[in-house]
């Protein structure tokens, strides 16, 4: 029988130590961010204009969904354009940030490659995340900005290899619009937005790799399964937790992207192919009081909520583990049923 001592010792627990820890985000939280997320919700219910304080209802979001006259058509366009270049920008760096950072944390994780450098490599790799985006949306703009007479250093590269052309009679340059092209511009910020952050992926993702335990590839080696079949059947399968994190949280960055869009820009306004959600939240924010548009901010603002929550939602759906939500649904039924039966024998189980 154990003794008194025994049982003090047992019945102590750490668990408090860590809700101390996590009690300065909280605060910080309470007092910074919540208020203004409760306010937003607020505002999306208020007029715009010079009777912000005036309460108009669902109209802020009927204009933003629907339109409505012609000054709502407006609104509306803008709204729908910007969730496009949200959602094409998003897409277009995920889908190679996640392939690169997938090939290079199972190549870093193989067991079998003798890399030389490999943390160096690794190091290296994640430098870009620790960056500011506002830095780099600077440097990529030096990089590919441009005039007809002075080409940027991206435009005088392609020039010395007979890409762009220049015109020997007046001396202008046949330029390539990376910055106010449609097609163009979209691709270099979906280049920065995956040189950013492949390789915070790529750690994940390695993170992953590293939990699997190694005899199921030992295995697989035995029984003579090649690299592609352990990655198919064994890698990707127990990744699922990882990738559907990964998938939840780039979603929902790529949903707020904000600086890189809105600063790649030489004159004084946005280029309206790179106007993202955000880009249009804050500038609807800041407009002037005769054309003061805080109640579509704060709609805008909660629709990308609703937006975001709807595909995440759906994204941690499609990435679940079917067998594992399977069994967890019948160790509930069941648990149901012997709950059942003990109640018709008065509380009492035979």
């Amino acid at each position: 029988m154990a003794s008194a001592a025994q049982r003090r010792i047992k019945s102590i627990s750490y668990a408090r130590y860590g809700y101390i820890f996590i009690v300065p985000f909280f605060l910080v939280y309470f007092f910074f961010q919540l208020w203004p997320l409760i306010n937003t919700f607020i505002v999306s219910f208020h007029g715009n204009g010079n009777d912000i304080e005036s309460f108009v209802g669902f109209d802020n979001y009927k204009v933003l969904l629907f339109g409505g006259d012609r000054r709502a058509d407006v609104i509306h366009g803008k709204f729908v354009r910007a969730l496009g270049n949200t959602v094409i920008l998003w897409i277009g760096n995920f889908v190679p940030q996640i392939a690169l950072s997938l090939s290079l944390a199972v190549w870093f994780t193989e067991a079998n490659l003798k890399i030389p450098g490999k943390e160096f490599f690794k190091i290296v790799m994640y430098l870009p995340n620790i960056i500011t985006a506002a830095s780099v949306a600077v440097l990529f703009l030096q990089i590919c900005g441009q005039s007809d007479t002075v080409p940027g250093s991206l435009n005088m590269l392609l020039h010395k290899i007979g890409i762009v052309s220049r015109d020997a009679a007046s001396g202008k340059y046949d330029v390539i619009q990376f910055v106010e092209g449609t097609t163009q511009s979209r691709i270099v910020v979906m280049f920065i937005q995956t040189w950013l952050w492949f390789g915070n992926t790529m750690i994940m993702l390695m993170s992953g790799i590293q939990g699997i335990n190694p005899s199921l590839f030992e295995a697989a080696s035995i029984d003579g399964a090649t690299a592609g079949q352990v990655f198919l059947k064994i890698t990707l399968p127990l990744l699922a937790p990882i990738m559907s994190y990964t998938l939840v949280t780039s979603m929902i960055g790529g949903l707020q992207m904000f600086d890189i869009p809105y600063l790649f820009h030489t004159g004084q306004t946005v280029n309206e192919d790179l106007k993202t959600i955000a880009a249009l939240i804050y500038e609807y924010f800041h407009a002037q009081a005769s054309e003061n548009k805080m109640g579509y901010a704060g709609a805008a603002s909660v629709l990308l909520f609703i937006i975001t929550l709807i595909l995440g939602c759906i994204a941690f759906y499609m990435t679940q583990d079917k067998d594992a939500a399977r069994k967890k649904k019948e160790r509930k039924k069941l648990a149901k049923q012997l709950k059942m039966e003990s109640k018709q024998f008065g509380g009492f189980s035979i």
